[in-house]
């Protein structure tokens, strides 16, 4: 069993930069693509980023291109969501989910979620 703690999230003004963080426990971290969801109020969850299992290859949602960076250290069994230019629209509650298999965007696929950290952007 894989064990998700994510923190980093907090309120922030439209423009500004936030870093997410995710701890990963109980698994062999390097075996795991790593990806960021969010949920907004009435919403679905939907897929914001991923990194492969090495952190040679990252996958973006559209929104998200060009804005957030996502990154891994194997060494520190975390996952990173840098996210600048945030706009009042990111605002959600964001989930760090793993994986043992290859990149998937669907949520369904994720086997391991974290219990979620909040951003707000206010305008």
């Amino acid at each position: 069993q894989v064990q998700l703690v994510e923190s980093g999230g907090g309120l922030v003004q439209a423009g500004g930069s936030l870093r997410l963080s995710c701890a990963a426990s109980g698994g062999t971290f390097s075996r795991y693509t790593m990806a960021w969801f969010r949920q907004a109020p009435g919403k679905e969850r939907e897929f914001v980023a991923a990194v492969s299992r090495s952190g040679g290859s990252n996958y973006y949602a559209d929104s998200v291109k060009g804005r957030f960076t996502i990154s891994r250290d194997n060494f520190k069994n975390t996952v990173y969501l840098q996210m600048s230019s945030l706009k009042p629209e990111d605002t959600a509650v964001y989930y760090c989910a793993a994986d043992n298999e290859v990149f998937k965007r669907n949520r369904f696929e994720y086997d391991y979620w974290g219990q979620g950290t909040q951003v707000t952007v206010s305008a």
